[in-house]
């Protein structure tokens, strides 16, 4: 039997794997952080006998709420994800499953790899609208990649999306891989019409160092980059510091920040309404984003998520809040959960990489009836 993280985004440490019926492992820290919970991992071994697998530092991660109700997700083929038996006792976060052939990966959610985001940036830059700017690099000396879709005139919008400051949350860069391939199909009307109204400047992995590394939270040096927007540096947090330049430099009138939660089974928006400048007018964008949202997925909906903050109490270091007050504009972090959407419940496979792509193509449309509006 053999156990190994050793690739792209592994992490797991072993602690004992003698037996099927009794192994032990843990998963380990963000690199010089606190933080912990990301895990993925590869078990081979030829016996068809049923294996029990017992993280055993579970108890103490960042969230320990998250693992109430939660299945792992396991593949064979690292393309089809499907969830496993997953228990949780307070301490131990158990998986229980009879492997059908020799290997067989798990992971806290459907990985997004950093082969695959170098595919989806390069095969977007082959659309004539699209271009690939790179806007420096990292600590580990990866690109921060930018994609702009459309060109920039007189009077269109600058909407921004970023991705996976949480580098964990790999739904979000599997929503934007959807969004991106609806906003580059020349035959869907809506993305043609947006065209002429907006230009979209996107940034589908904001921390490819902290996905390789297989972190939960921070950067390659122990940064929560969504802590880091109101003083970001090259030295510390090179990834904010190099994208809020480039927003400064061509402006922002709608920014979406696409994010996961550990805990909350549902798919939610979390506005800025503790910041200074909130007013009637930035009320009535989220509250019109927020509808067509809910008129067109029932994966959305709005009356669980975040407590909303108090007028003026925003925390300005978190990215949407930070843009929302800097440009006086919509500006939404969008959550998706780690384990299902309670509202419309698949057993087999959760909230997973295909859901959290057909949320970011239904998200276009969203942005698409309020564009008009967004100065």
């Amino acid at each position: 039997m053999q156990i190994s993280s050793n690739f792209d985004s592994g992490n797991i440490r072993v602690i004992k794997a003698d037996s099927a019926n009794d192994i032990q492992l843990e998963i380990k820290h963000d690199n010089q952080s606190e933080f912990y919970q990301w895990f993925h991992f590869k078990l081979h071994n030829t016996e068809r006998c049923e294996h029990t697998l017992a993280i055993t530092n579970a108890g103490q991660s960042a969230y320990v709420e998250g693992w109430t109700d939660y299945q792992a997700v396991a593949s064979y083929d690292r393309i089809t994800w499907f969830r496993v038996p997953t228990t949780f006792d307070g301490q131990n976060l158990t998986i229980t499953v009879t492997p059908e052939f020799d290997s067989m990966y798990f992971a806290y959610f459907v990985p997004y790899s950093y082969e695959r985001h170098q595919d989806l940036i390069h095969q977007a830059q082959l659309d004539a609208d699209c271009q690939l700017e790179v806007l420096g690099q990292t600590h580990d000396g990866r690109d921060i990649s930018l994609l702009r879709v459309g060109e920039p005139e007189e009077g269109k919008m600058n909407i921004w999306l970023t991705a996976r400051q949480h580098p964990g949350e790999t739904m979000a860069e599997w929503f934007m891989e959807g969004f991106i391939d609806r906003l580059l199909d020349e035959d869907d009307g809506t993305a043609r019409s947006l065209f002429s109204k907006a230009v979209f400047y996107m940034v589908p992995n904001m921390n490819p160092d902290g996905g390789y590394r297989g972190h939960l939270r921070t950067n390659a040096l122990g940064v929560n980059l969504n802590r880091e927007w109101q003083t970001p540096s090259m030295e510390k947090s090179p990834e904010v510091y190099l994208v809020t330049e480039k927003m400064k430099q061509v402006g922002v009138d709608m920014h979406l920040d696409i994010h996961g939660d550990e805990a909350l089974p549902v798919n939610f928006v979390a506005g800025c309404e503790g910041i200074p400048s909130y007013d009637e007018r930035h009320k009535m964008l989220e509250e019109k984003f927020k509808n067509v949202l809910l008129a067109i997925t029932p994966e959305f909906q709005d009356t669980r998520g975040y407590d909303k903050d108090k007028p003026g109490q925003a925390n300005l270091t978190v990215g949407s809040n930070w843009v929302g007050e800097q440009f006086k504009c919509l500006a939404y972090t969008v959550e998706m959960p780690f384990k299902d959407n309670d509202l419309l419940p698949d057993p087999m496979v959760g909230w997973n990489d295909n859901r959290s792509s057909i949320l970011g193509r239904d998200t276009l449309t969203a942005i698409y009836h309020v564009v008009d509006d967004l100065r």
